[in-house]
């Protein structure tokens, strides 16, 4: 096989592998919309730490969330709660 028909093979076969790794790659969901309005609801002004806290819940990190909302004053079941809310896909 000469060296030109090797590359072009090898090229191929990469690009193929990482445009099927790009396409089966699941998109990631955030709600941080529905995880602030929760935290208000509870009567906890939205800032960047529960912005933060958030985002944590939008990574499947639920402990991190919960931790960071209540550091900021969310009560437990509304820190649970929204945590949950971050880390569907928004509607």
């Amino acid at each position: 096989m000469r060296t030109s028909t090797r590359i072009a093979a090898v090229l191929t076969g990469l690009t193929l592998s990482l445009g099927g790794a790009a396409l089966a790659a699941p998109t990631a969901h955030a709600d941080i919309p529905a995880c602030t309005s929760t935290v208000e609801m509870s009567g906890v002004t939205v800032t960047d730490a529960v912005r933060a806290a958030c985002a944590r819940g939008v990574v499947n990190d639920l402990a991190g969330c919960v931790n960071g909302l209540t550091a900021a004053g969310v009560a437990g079941g509304a820190a649970n709660g929204a945590c949950r809310q971050a880390a569907h896909e928004p509607r």
